[in-house]
């Protein structure tokens, strides 16, 4: 119909196979280390940029950080950011009204199901906007993909995201890391956020980082205070000590 708006509409790879009518059925497994399927190889991240996906749940601070990032690196990294929503283009224009990039520098996408969707299970959307991104700014360093607000089990696809942050919030509870879930269990990085208010929310944020620190084994946890450190610092160097070192 004439000015209608058609939804995309992408197939998930056959052996995505599910058995309750509409593609969503796996082995029951209650350990929290595991993630569901991978059904994409890591790509080579020769001669293109190099990504990181920050998940987590809502309102945990994903886009907070993200505008930390792009302050804190957009000066020394040629960098873009893509952003998920399920609906909207909030988050990315958040981002632009805050001046963290230039506007061209942000992409949306709007990923019409549950975040994880565009994440994991069918990447296409995403990968379509990191190329556009990449045409546009050779030379790109870094493109930063924030999901959208989602569960501990949301962890992006290793043929998407080159390195992961997982970002929770002292709001949450204290209880949140030894809940386990992918996210907080396998992600690269975790970023417990918000710790000036844990007093307000009755949060024991030692509870919090020893948990973290024991669900996580020797995988990396960095406990911080956008209001106290805008700038992200530590989260910062985290990005730098992962991205590949370029030659010459």
């Amino acid at each position: 119909m004439p000015g209608t708006t058609r939804k995309r509409c992408v197939s998930l790879p056959a052996e995505h196979g599910h058995g309750h009518g509409h593609g969503h059925a796996h082995p029951v497994s209650f350990d929290p280390t595991k993630t569901e399927p991978d059904h994409y190889a890591p790509a080579p991240t020769a001669g293109r940029a190099y990504r990181i996906g920050i998940g987590g749940p809502v309102g945990s601070g994903k886009t907070a950080l993200t505008a930390a990032l792009c302050r804190a690196l957009g000066g020394e990294l040629n960098l873009a950011v893509v952003t998920n929503d399920i609906y909207t283009t909030e988050d990315a224009d958040f981002l632009r009204k805050a001046g963290v990039l230039a506007p061209e520098r942000i992409a949306a996408v709007q990923t019409g199901a549950c975040p994880h969707t565009a994440i994991r299970d069918d990447i296409t959307a995403n990968l379509d906007a990191v190329e556009q991104l990449e045409e546009r700014f050779p030379g790109l360093d870094l493109v930063i993909i924030e999901s959208g607000g989602d569960n501990l089990t949301a962890v992006f696809s290793r043929g998407l995201a080159d390195s992961q942050v997982f970002v929770v919030d002292v709001a949450g509870g204290d209880k949140v890391p030894r809940k386990g879930g992918p996210g907080v269990t396998t992600a690269d990085l975790l970023v417990i956020n918000k710790i000036d208010i844990a007093h307000l929310v009755g949060a024991d944020l030692d509870v919090m980082t020893s948990d973290a620190h024991r669900m996580r084994g020797e995988l990396p946890v960095i406990a911080q205070s956008l209001v106290d450190t805008p700038d992200a610092a530590a989260v910062a160097q985290w990005v730098r000590s992962v991205l590949p070192v370029r030659a010459g």
